[in-house]
């Protein structure tokens, strides 16, 4: 595809993605770009009403969305990225931009404003170069563009749209539609880019990284800040800037990046008659083909290996090893070592862990390269090492989101298991039972397994108990709430709610060490079997991590047993990991879901319509970017 020939200059470049969207994170990784998410702080307050024309909104945020992220990462990440793409999609219809809605109010005020209509979909896209200099300060150039795509919806009934909008879909999204899933129903047909409509014009945007890397001359890494404006016309500025605020424009031409020079217009002629060669009609019978095929055109075969492709695979390949040194240094409490005694030498760690120097010494060379550990005083004969960041917030076993206990048990349960993944794909049935014979099975093992559960929990917890408001609930049930991790953390966030965690008898009488630790009188526990025994009364119930573990005979056992103790109003707070719509991800879902466990792993609307099955309608659904995803819905 177009991205291909420039996919070796990004290779080992810091590309970074200021978005959350799962839409934009799905199409950049399917075109083969390797990134990182750092979601942009930018408050999206600018005014509308300042802007001639909707896509030069779209693009301003973009742009902002961009540099602020740009100029954060080198003061609060200690790491300055090579590239930092900023989008910004919205829906106009008669004169009005439209977002994504606040409440169902809105979503209904949106979606009948496009019922019978042909609107535009307009995605701004902001790319910036950073280019560190010898003084510590950082040059930044700047390419902005946006894509326009016609839709047209069809007339839609009023029940129609509300049977949508309960389906939790439109919360998230532009215009309160996802035209990838669900809301393709609504559309008659698209003029222009698919992919553009999702969140991102991935056509477009191979074509700027075409223009840059392969067919112009302008990108200047010493002074000049390089800007396309509108529908990429080319202009440059000189810019340097190492601030780490973004003023607010007060009108669109107000913002220092638009001292402009204009340059040739024989570039901007020659990516308009490509836009319009491209250009065509989908007529959208199934959403998930359109998607298909806006993928296989843009796809090539190469006779030559691709740099990047091959990395791929050998990232792929050797992404074992790198569990395993993860794992070892973890075994080793090489972390906590480092905590307390920061800058010791090789020879010095050796000792401390009582390890091999030759060892030791090759175990800290590659925690480097996996961007765990950092050296110091390198000028030294034997350097110093010391966590990075990422080490101090989740390895350390004493930090607050320590990750220490999980990782433990993954490299003494997960990884055993994982070693019969081929049995597994044969059989079709989990292997824990060939780990299990020579595997200790008592008290101790099963303390450490909750511990494994309650770390993974912790850092998963803030982000789902604040991704709805719940003060309307009074009580909660945390059906199968292990250790009581989502219980204290939503009582932390909600005081004026109570939880009761439901859990097996031997499973509470363990959950002593956990409950001594946060003395939250709050959360109580209840020994109980949730598939047999009475279920507390609540106005909430909430499911973390069960469903997916569950046959269909014993989920449908359940969320017939809540069902039956709810009442009109009651809430059901769920949270998984969301697959996406075609199941190309996450991975981390799907890569989970080869233990073969008897459950499944699903999407936000599978399980939507699960719920909806046992007279749940889904209010909300939120993908948080933590370790798992959430949706709160209401007993009809």
């Amino acid at each position: 595809m177009v991205l291909n020939p420039v996919i070796s200059k990004l290779s080992g470049k810091l590309v970074v993605l200021a978005s959350s969207s799962p839409r934009r994170l799905e199409i950049l990784r399917n075109a083969g770009l390797r990134f990182e998410v750092v979601p942009s702080w930018f408050k999206e307050t600018l005014d509308k009403r300042l802007f001639k024309a909707p896509h030069e909104y779209a693009v301003e945020t973009a742009k902002q969305k961009a540099l602020e992220v740009a100029r954060r990462m080198p003061i609060k990440h200690l790491k300055t990225p090579d590239m930092v793409i900023g989008a910004d999609t919205i829906v106009t219809v008669d004169g009005m931009i439209l977002e994504k809605p606040v409440d169902k109010q809105d979503a209904y005020r949106m979606l009948s404003s496009l019922s019978g209509k042909e609107h535009s979909v307009f995605t701004g896209v902001a790319i910036v170069l950073c280019h560190e200099k010898d003084d510590d300060e950082v040059d930044y150039q700047l390419i902005d563009f946006y894509e326009e795509t016609k839709v047209k919806f069809a007339d839609l009934s009023q029940d129609m749209l509300w049977e949508y909008i309960n389906s939790g879909e439109p919360m998230d999204k532009a215009g309160g539609y996802g035209i990838q899933a669900l809301g393709g129903m609504l559309v008659e047909y698209v003029h222009g880019d698919f992919l553009n409509v999702v969140g991102f014009p991935l056509n477009h945007f191979c074509k700027q990284l075409d223009m840059m890397y392969n067919h112009c001359s302008f990108i200047n890494p010493e002074k000049t800040e390089s800007v396309y404006d509108s529908h990429s016309t080319p202009i440059l500025i000189e810019q340097k800037d190492t601030s780490t605020s973004i003023p607010k424009p007060s009108s669109p031409s107000a913002s220092p990046l638009h001292k402009v020079k204009k340059k040739d217009r024989e570039s901007e002629a020659n990516i308009n008659s490509l836009s319009k060669q491209d250009a065509g009609e989908i007529k959208l019978h199934n959403s998930e083909t359109a998607i298909l095929r806006s993928r296989e055109g843009a796809v090539t075969d190469h006779s030559e290996p691709q740099k990047g492709d091959l990395e791929l695979i050998y990232e792929l390949m050797d992404g074992f090893k790198a569990s395993k040194a993860l794992f070892t240094a973890s075994k080793f409490c090489l972390f906590d070592v480092l905590h307390k005694k920061p800058g010791l030498d090789a020879e010095q760690i050796a000792q401390e862990i009582e390890a091999s120097v030759k060892g030791t010494e090759t175990l800290l060379e590659a925690c480097v390269s996996l961007g765990l550990l950092k050296t110091r005083d390198t000028r030294r004969p034997k350097p110093g090492f010391e966590n990075a960041d990422v080490a101090s917030c989740f390895l350390r076993s004493d930090s607050r989101f320590s990750l220490n206990a999980y990782i433990l048990h993954c490299n003494d349960t997960l990884w055993p298991v994982f070693s019969h993944l081929e049995s597994a794909v044969r059989e079709g049935t989990s292997q824990r039972g060939k780990v299990k014979a020579s595997t200790e099975i008592c008290q101790e093992a099963k303390l450490r397994f909750m511990h494994a559960m309650h770390s993974s929990a912790k850092v998963a917890a803030a982000a789902v108990a604040t991704a709805f408001d719940l003060s309307s609930y009074k009580t909660a049930c945390d059906v199968g709430g292990c250790t009581g991790a989502f219980a204290y953390e939503l009582t932390k966030t909600h005081p004026d709610l109570s939880v009761a965690v439901l859990d097996l008898p031997a499973v509470v009488e363990m959950s002593g060490p956990f409950q001594r630790q946060h003395a939250d009188k709050r959360v109580t526990f209840k020994a109980g079997d949730f598939l047999k025994d009475e279920l507390p009364k609540a106005d909430l119930y909430i499911l973390v991590r069960i469903l997916h573990d569950l046959s269909d005979e014993k989920l449908h056992i359940l969320l017939r047993r809540i069902s039956d103790a709810c009442t009109p109003g009651c809430g059901l707070l769920l949270s998984e990991i969301f697959l996406d719509e075609n199941r190309s991800g996450p991975s981390r879902g799907l890569l989970q879901a080869l233990s073969m466990s008897e459950g499944k792993q699903r999407s936000a609307a599978e399980y939507s319509r699960l719920l909806k099955g046992h007279g749940f309608i889904t209010a909300q659904v939120k993908h948080t970017n933590n370790l798992l995803d959430a949706m709160l819905c209401t007993k009809a």
